[in-house]
């Protein structure tokens, strides 16, 4: 199962559409949750379900798909189906503050799309605390069939997510892309974070790919936290396909020195428990 994974239309040229994305995981006896900057990807998922195709959605709360607001999130919950066998992922925003510098060679989708135009508000307010539309957005989500991630926080925002998602008792919260550097988290701070039960742990492969971390830290994560995910947070043109992502993850997993045991969870049973109904 793979929770993160670009496809278009996004803010930049993807590999693979969302029906492409699930015939792909199909072949691989997968399941594929389809991400996009743009907003949300809920509508696409639920028609390539109506095709048998096993995909899920997501929705970004960026400015361009109408902001941190609750009728946005429902707008989505919507469109993903009354019967979804899987939660709809809300992420936090991923375009906030100064531009993430990124090592990847990126074509815009649309001549329109200036990121720096959409760039929104932070997570955090100057006083350090969660802006009001995040909070009321956390109170949203409690009650729907849904998972919270925490987009492109940055460590300090991502430790008040979490400390708002624990006195909210929200039920499934994922770090997303917990240890890259952007976010900041490490697997000390993770081992710090295991008795909150819905909380989950992504890595993914693009933090690999891209040299920021190595399978030595993978294998560091994945003992650290029960509940790590990974994933690949792929769909670039330039960067694997689903088929690649998987001979590669397999490679790294070795030299993680991970357990079969531990290899399955991280692929499989601990995202299905994330996603489950």
């Amino acid at each position: 199962m793979d929770v993160h994974y670009h496809a278009g239309p996004d803010l930049y040229r993807r590999r693979l559409t969302t029906g492409g994305a699930g015939r792909a995981y199909a072949g691989i006896d997968g399941w594929v949750v389809i991400k996009s900057h743009l907003g949300s990807t809920a509508a696409s998922a639920w028609e390539a379900r109506q095709e048998g195709l096993p995909v899920s959605g997501t929705v970004v709360l960026n400015e361009l798909a109408g902001g941190v607001h609750p009728r946005v999130v429902e707008q989505a919950v919507c469109a993903h189906g009354p019967d979804s066998p899987a939660r709809l992922v809300v992420h936090l925003p991923t375009l906030v503050g100064p531009a993430h510098r990124s090592r990847l060679r990126r074509e815009p989708f649309h001549p329109l799309l200036d990121t720096d135009r959409w760039r929104g508000n932070r997570v955090l307010d100057d006083s350090g605390r969660l802006r009001r539309p995040v909070r009321e957005v956390l109170r949203a989500v409690r009650d729907l069939p849904v998972v919270l991630a925490t987009g492109h926080c940055d460590r300090e925002a991502t430790l008040r997510v979490i400390d708002e998602a624990a006195r909210l008792d929200l039920p499934r919260l994922l770090l997303t892309h917990a240890t890259h550097p952007m976010s900041g988290l490490t697997p000390a701070c993770l081992a710090r974070l295991t008795d909150l039960p819905g909380l989950y742990v992504e890595l993914t492969a693009l933090t690999l790919l891209l040299g920021h971390r190595d399978a030595q830290h993978l294998g560091e994560v994945v003992r650290a936290h029960p509940r790590v995910v990974f994933s690949s947070d792929l769909g670039q043109p330039d960067q694997p396909d689903p088929t690649g992502w998987l001979a590669l993850s397999e490679r790294w997993f070795k030299e993680a020195e991970l357990t079969p045991g531990q290899v399955r969870a991280v692929t499989s049973l601990n995202p299905a428990a994330l996603l489950a109904p």
